[in-house]
């Protein structure tokens, strides 16, 4: 059997660009190197709720990119957005250049599969063992050999430390620990070799240790697959422990973004309130109150 797809392009195959060069970088609606993902003025409304009010946001080119707001502030609309699941009212989303916003159902499906998604509670199917869950999307998109499957399952069971569980591709994910279903649930997103992996929630559930073991996967992952990481998250320990950038979103808006010691560094009375009631990260000190004029 050959090994081209029936339904779209061989699995990593190089990824459409956009033919503009590197502009001006204040420019989002030009290709930038640093800049893989640059959303603006984004807004999204429910019948009568406004969620997204005018979002401004740059995702950078294979960092760990971490948005982080309390419940209900629109993390998870704003991930759908990037992926093209849901339709702005208003704004743009540029994709390594390419506005993604007018884009029909063909040319969504086919930017798509520059994205991996890692969900909550990993979503793997019941009634499938490790290897079904892993080798799903490739299945789904192309035909493919079974041994060169079998070869892409085997290699990311390898390379994320899964290869070594006895039995571990036969298992099914009732048979899992939480950190194992979180692996195979990564290895999933990441075998159709996505450029841009999306994280929604990914400690939440686990301990401390497994919580810890989540990130330094996070991070070998950006690392070992050279992939641009965007992680919904609300847990602050590991935000700080694992995020080169990191973006609040609050009242619908992005109310502060920059750096781990930007952030930590932010006089924002909201951003204070909400990282420094975890207990968990100590942020520099406030800004003095203004003093009255004589």
């Amino acid at each position: 059997m050959s090994a081209a797809s029936a339904k779209g392009p061989p699995p990593g195959a190089p990824a459409t660009k956009a033919s503009a060069p590197d502009a001006n970088p204040s420019d989002p609606t030009a290709m930038n190197q640093r800049w893989q993902i640059r959303v603006r003025n984004l807004n999204k409304t429910f019948g009568p709720q406004h969620v997204l009010k005018g979002v401004d946001l740059d995702i950078e080119r294979g960092k760990t990119n971490i948005i982080i707001g309390g419940s209900g502030q629109g993390k998870s609309v704003l991930m759908k957005h990037l992926m093209g699941l849901l339709k702005p009212d208003e704004g743009q989303i540029w994709v390594d250049g390419v506005d993604l916003v007018p884009m029909g159902d063909v040319e969504i499906a086919r930017l798509r599969r520059k994205f991996g998604m890692v969900f909550q509670y990993a979503a793997l199917f019941d009634s499938m063992n490790v290897v079904e869950n892993i080798a799903f999307p490739l299945l789904e998109r192309y035909s493919l050999p079974r041994e060169e499957v079998m070869e892409r399952v085997r290699d990311l069971l390898r390379r994320l430390d899964l290869a070594d569980v006895p039995g571990i591709e036969q298992k099914f994910p009732a048979e899992l620990s939480g950190g194992q279903r979180k692996r195979v649930g990564l290895a999933r997103a990441l075998i159709d070799r996505p450029e841009i992996l999306l994280y929604d929630e990914p400690t939440t559930g686990l301990d401390p240790i497994a919580t810890k073991n989540v990130d330094e996967m996070i991070r070998r992952t950006a690392d070992q697959f050279n992939v641009t990481s965007v992680v919904i998250s609300h847990d602050m320990a590991s935000t700080f422990r694992i995020g080169d950038r990191i973006s609040m979103l609050y009242a619908g808006k992005i109310l502060v973004t920059g750096t781990r010691d930007e952030v930590l560094a932010s006089h924002q009375p909201e951003l204070r309130e909400f990282v420094e009631t975890s207990g968990a990260v100590v942020m520099g000190p406030a800004a003095n109150p203004p003093r009255p004029a004589p």
